[in-house]
């Protein structure tokens, strides 16, 4: 026997089975070969040790391990040069090193060496979860799952590219083939195995990557404005007569409807404090006072922030904590005393607020305690999102804050439960890490960390469009977690009431003009009354050559239109807020429509773009009452619906290095982009963020 265990190289894709004895590899590659049409690498060992018992009566040793590796390569090899595209291994040297280190506590140097140099695009290791099949030549079923983690642990120390399958053999099969598939595209795309498998991993589709990278090359598509949404032009404004009029027919008519509040809560309040953390790190307590930084720095915020100090929520807390660290703190000079509050503030050791999600921080002083915006979200939820005392409340949050949510859940609820006698039930979801979008250098290449993987980052709100699509309601109610007040409790909750109301009645009239179409009673006097409708209350243009379509054409596309999801959103007047706003614009198929677009979706150096954000009389304040659900109570799949032409390219930096990363179209923009939209003009009342910490010192945050 040829005495080589150099492994030959090719263009080929080659795929090794790897995994302990009977778990189904010998099975798969010869499945796999059949699909690709080309070869399969059976197992040396097999026929070696079967043909060594038949003449000897003897059974694998040590000695066997060099002899069995040069014949698997010499199988490999062989194979190589008449496979098509593909080549599945049963086995290979990696299979033979684990074998013989578990068995024989030792493995020879060169056949240890090979079976690292030995490449292969990708392994599968094949799970247990299959029969275990005996034979003259396999040892025995007892401990095959330690076996199984010590294969296992072997591709991973050295670094090898690996998925595992798991299920009956045409679920591996059908399983393997995706991946192969997809696989060979990455290649195609320039990506490593190592970059593969890492996008599998994140369960992001191999597609997502590849259209995040032309993005990066190509840029995104630029949302075109026709003009501002305007009252009576786009955006519906009722008197209050009428806000009480939709409010009352949604309380007429919720009675059998699952209503859900869904907050956005995901965010640490790093933002809330930027100010205060630069504050700390460029203020020189020992030898200038914060009236000096003040002026070095021009900062405007930290004057509010310290004259407005002890009307904060969490001033008490803090305050008290103080005196315990520091004895004689009463007699401190005023500017040690601020410095010390805000670093302790912020402190990891301490407080460390800017580390914590927004809603677990005091927001509002009660005579008998600060609640959160989690506990103000909870009353809130028990106003309007609720029928027959239950009220249902979601909050999208980070993983690694669900404790500090739960805790305050726990304590809080019972109370708030008694109070508004309504049973709350509260429930979280986290980002999908597979709406997580690859980051490129300043080059549109994929941009890598020091251990060279790719970098993953969080898609942004437009991820949440998958966390919306999982629940089950049949109106949602959806508002910023920091968007809460201290007072207006009652007028905020009639405002959120009629655009529920608003809703409902519209939700009605177009499951009657859906249900007629199916029904064949749709004729021509239906028709018109349904374009009517489209034009005067959902704000639908049509194209030119709509009339020239037969009667037929018209009613497809009709119910076409009205077939999809509907949101009511709420609109404030313009008051110089960042963030997006309600327009007129034009898609790239021509349709004019009404969205609600960010300053960063449009390209301000076309003539006329900047006037036109800049003319905008509305803001958006995130205060949307939604419904996707059809006329047959099916839902709708809401990732249908999404215009992924309208996501974002950010510029960030990464350990010191410039990056572009990629956000999906958010979730009230690109993401309900092809949604039934109505606009309602709202009082300012409704819309109380919490963008710094000093916007608590607002009335609508202040006791009365």
């Amino acid at each position: 026997m040829e005495e080589n265990l150099k492994q030959k190289q090719s263009a080929i894709i080659k795929i090794a089975m790897f995994g302990p004895e009977s778990t189904g590899k010998t099975t798969l590659a010869k499945q796999l070969a059949e699909y690709y049409k080309t070869l399969w690498v059976p197992e040396f060992a097999r026929d070696y040790l079967q043909e060594k018992w038949d003449k000897q009566q003897l059974v694998c040793d040590v000695s066997d391990m060099l002899p069995i590796a040069y014949g698997q390569t010499k199988l490999e090899n062989d194979a190589l040069a008449h496979a098509n595209d593909y080549l599945f291994c049963d086995t290979n040297l990696m299979v033979t090193k684990v074998f013989s280190e578990v068995y024989y506590n030792t493995c020879e140097p060169s056949l240890d060496e090979a079976a690292l140099k030995h490449e292969y695009d990708l392994f599968f290791l094949t799970d247990i979860d299959v029969p275990w099949e005996k034979d003259d030549l396999r040892d025995k079923p007892e401990g095959r799952k330690s076996v199984f983690e010590v294969f296992k642990r072997a591709l991973i120390e050295n670094k090898k590219p690996f998925i595992t399958l798991s299920g009956d053999k045409n679920l591996r099969l059908n399983t393997a083939i995706s991946i192969i598939d997809d696989l060979t595209k990455a290649k195609e795309m320039g990506l490593s195995s190592r970059d593969f498998v890492q996008i599998y991993e994140y369960g992001i589709p191999l597609e997502n990557i590849r259209k995040q990278l032309s993005i990066f090359k190509n840029g995104v598509a630029k949302t075109i404005l026709l003009e501002p949404a305007t009252l009576y032009n786009g955006i519906l404004k009722l008197s209050e007569n009428e806000f009480k009029d939709k409010a009352g027919f949604y309380d007429a008519n919720n009675s059998t409807l699952r209503l859900e509040k869904f907050v956005p809560a995901s965010g640490a309040a790093s933002r809330m404090f930027k100010f205060l953390i630069t504050f700390l790190n460029e203020f020189d307590v020992e030898n200038e006072s914060i009236k000096a930084y003040v002026n070095r720095k021009k900062s405007s915020k930290l004057p509010v922030f310290v004259v407005g100090l002890e009307r904060l929520p969490f001033y008490d807390v803090i305050d008290k904590k103080l005196k315990e660290e520091f004895i004689s703190f009463d007699s401190l000079h005023r500017n040690l005393k601020n410095y010390y509050f805000i670093k302790l503030m912020l402190s990891e050791d301490y407080f460390d607020y800017s580390n914590k999600p927004k809603g677990v921080l005091p927001f509002h002083r009660y005579e008998t305690h600060s609640a959160t915006a989690i506990e103000e979200h909870l009353y809130e939820c028990t106003n309007y999102s609720s029928s027959n005392r239950v009220s249902n409340l979601h909050f999208t949050v980070s993983e690694n804050h669900l404790k500090q949510f739960e805790d305050i859940i726990n304590d809080v609820k019972p109370i708030v439960e008694k109070k508004t006698k309504t049973k709350i039930n509260v429930n979280y979801s986290f980002q999908n890490k597979s709406t997580d979008t690859i980051a490129v250098g300043l080059n549109n290449k994929p941009f890598r960390n020091e251990n060279g993987e790719l970098v993953f980052r969080p898609g942004g709100h437009g991820a949440l469009i998958k966390n919306l699509n999982e629940l089950d309601a049949d109106i949602v109610f959806i508002k910023n977690i920091d968007n809460v007040t201290q007072i207006n409790h009652e007028k905020i909750s009639l405002y959120k009431k009629a655009l529920a109301g608003i809703l409902i009645e519209l939700q009605q009239k177009i499951f009657l003009y859906l249900n007629a179409i199916d029904s064949a009673t749709f004729n021509q006097e239906l028709l018109d009354e349904t374009i009517t409708f489209l034009r005067e209350k959902l704000n639908i243009s049509f194209s030119l050559d709509f009339q020239d379509l037969t009667f037929e054409n018209r009613v497809k596309e009709i119910r076409t239109i009205l077939n999809r999801p509907i949101r009511i959103c709420g609109m404030v007047k313009n008051e110089g807020e960042p963030g997006g706003g309600p327009f007129w614009t034009k898609g790239n198929n021509g349709n004019v429509s009404l969205q609600i677009v960010e300053s960063s979706e449009v390209d301000l150096s076309v003539k006329g773009q900047l006037k036109i954000m800049e003319n905008a009389s509305h803001f958006n304040p995130v205060d949307l009452v939604c419904s996707f659900k059809n006329y047959k109570n099916e839902k709708f799949d809401l990732m249908n619906f999404v215009d992924h032409d309208r996501g974002f390219i950010v510029h960030k930096s990464i350990s010191g290095k410039d990056i572009k990363a990629y956000e999906l179209p958010g979730l009230w923009n690109g993401a309900m982009a092809n949604w039934l939209t109505v606009f309602v003009q709202v009082p300012l009342i409704t819309f109380n963020p919490v963008k710094t910490v000093n916007d608590l010192l607002n009335l609508a945050h202040q006791p009365q």
